[in-house]
């Protein structure tokens, strides 16, 4: 059995898709009143939308991959190696494009951190030699 959110009940979740159901669809607001407008997204805001992190040069900087490979991981994943890692990610049932590059690191490669794993991955992607 789906409950549904814990802080609302399902009438207002339900009239929080019907008023949002507009602006999924065309992708800019919908109202007339300008203030009635949801607050834009700031220039630093993580991007939500664009699927994926793919952690390739060209997609996604450092920061976004480390950003991603930490909310899966957790602190308690370290130290590992990258076959432990990849083990956690898709347990974690991390993306294909996230996994994939882990899984493709130096077997003998100790990880203390994610910065690390991170640089390493992104190294790794851009064909630039990797510091481990």
């Amino acid at each position: 059995m789906e409950r549904g959110s814990g802080r609302l009940s399902v009438h207002r979740d339900e009239e929080m898709k019907h008023e949002l159901q507009g602006l999924l669809r065309s992708g800019h607001p919908t109202r007339t009143e300008e203030w009635n407008d949801p607050e834009p997204t700031a220039d630093d805001d993580p991007v939500i939308a664009g699927g994926p992190v793919a952690p390739s040069a060209a997609s996604a900087p450092l920061e976004t991959v480390r950003l991603e490979l930490a909310r899966i991981l957790g602190r308690t994943s370290f130290p590992a190696g990258p076959r432990e890692l990849a083990v956690v990610l898709r347990q974690k049932y991390a993306a294909d494009s996230l996994v994939e590059p882990v899984e493709r690191l130096p077997r003998g490669a100790r990880y203390a951190s994610v910065q690390e794993l991170a640089e390493a991955v992104t190294d790794a992607s851009s064909g630039r030699p990797s510091n481990t």
